[in-house]
């Protein structure tokens, strides 16, 4: 039995007729067969609700929003981009097309006047008035050309900035080393003229980065390394204050952790994070919310997806987070949806995105899922929460 818990503890039973979400979300595991009749729950906060807007969608990376209200979905491991559309509006998938598939590592992907971008192997390419064409897609074109070839380790994701410029992150193909440029930064590209610039050195691994609505700096989270206990070193929330600054990686780990196996050059400047998160919470996405549906308190706060632990031996993380800005410093993180249910992961939540109709969309890299969380007007905790299958 799936259950949806608000944060004050009161339990919201889902009905029985959604059986079918129990196997999309592939809650009956063995662990949950030896479990017997305990629950599996999903925690959000009070207010909130949170519905399954489409599944089976392989190893569901980054997502990005159309013009017109598509979403688009990049996996890793299938090779496949996916675009859904909710044709009525009604918070439900009544399509969805495969955009392209067979692809190396299409996880990386972003939306910009009409066209869909996506990263595979070494390359950037475009796909020319997506939505229009979302039944037959034409033949992708080359944009660039000289990403690193794509390394199992080594993540990527991509966002467009207020200049225009596709922004992309290139992870390090390693736990720790010193890797060769572009690894271990944040590229801007002009997608017109290919010209490139580092925007930010020394970062491991940011798969989540967004502007500020308030002043126009870019902010992202890295994932520090594992192998150094339960609770070193922290992850980590940055901010660009000056464009190719060096945020440290391999040589310095957060604020204050100093990295064994490499030797700081003596005159490396390094800025250090803005806030530091639990270690190993993994933060996977980050996004201002700009929407107006939840109340004025989220008003351009900062959601962070912490994909959850694996380096550490009781699990973390499985989480959205909302961090808390004043005066653009971070003075709380706040749970608003948790998917960890002891130690049983329900989800690991990818990447965010913040909708126009004020909705925020979640991906799941665990079960190929995309969840929909949305504020409800009034007490949730009066009247059964529904986490519906959609078509």
């Amino acid at each position: 039995m799936l259950y949806i818990k608000t944060n004050n503890y009161k339990y919201l039973r889902v009905f029985s007729a959604f059986g079918a979400l129990l196997a999309s979300l592939a809650l009956l595991t063995s662990q949950a067969a030896i479990a017997g009749s305990q629950s599996i729950m999903i925690t959000v906060s009070k207010g909130f609700g949170l519905s399954l807007y489409a599944s089976d969608l392989g190893d569901a990376k980054q997502i990005a929003m159309g013009s017109n209200g598509t979403l688009f979905v990049g996996s890793n491991k299938s090779g496949t981009v996916h675009a859904l559309v909710d044709s009525n509006q009604d918070g439900r998938v009544d399509k969805r097309y495969v955009i392209a598939k067979g692809l190396e590592s299409p996880d990386a992907i972003a939306f910009h006047n009409g066209d869909l971008f996506v990263a595979t192997e070494n390359r950037i390419v475009r796909f020319i008035d997506i939505e229009q064409r979302l039944r037959r897609p034409s033949r992708p074109k080359d944009i660039y050309s000289d990403l690193p070839e794509s390394d199992k380790k080594s993540t990527r994701a991509m966002n467009f900035g207020p200049d225009g410029r596709l922004y992309v992150s290139i992870g390090a193909p390693c736990n720790v080393c010193e890797a060769s440029a572009p690894y271990s930064s944040i590229i801007a590209i002009n997608v017109d003229t290919g010209a490139s610039e580092q925007i930010a050195l020394g970062v491991r691994d940011a798969t989540g980065f967004d502007w500020s609505p308030q002043d126009g700096k870019l902010w992202f989270a890295d994932q520090g390394r594992d192998w150094m206990g339960d609770n070193l070193p922290p992850d980590e929330i940055n901010r660009i204050d000056v464009v190719g600054s060096h945020y440290g990686f391999p040589y310095l780990h957060a604020s204050s952790v100093v990295e064994p196996a490499y030797e700081k050059p003596k005159n490396l400047k390094i800025t250090v994070p803005v806030y530091e998160l639990p270690a190993h919470v993994a933060p996977t996405g980050l996004a201002f919310y700009r929407g107006k549906q939840f109340p004025e308190m989220y008003h351009n706060q900062l959601f962070v997806a912490e994909n959850g632990s694996w380096n550490r031996s009781s699990k973390v993380g499985y989480q959205i987070v909302m961090l808390k800005l004043e005066n653009q410093q971070v003075v709380s993180r706040e749970t608003v949806v948790s998917f960890l249910d002891g130690e049983f992961p329900v989800a690991r939540p990818y990447a965010l995105l913040s909708a126009d109709d004020g909705a925020m969309y979640i991906s799941d890299d665990l079960k190929g899922n995309v969840y929909r969380l949305f504020y409800k007007d009034g007490d949730t905790t009066e009247e059964p929460q529904e986490l519906e299958e959609n078509e």
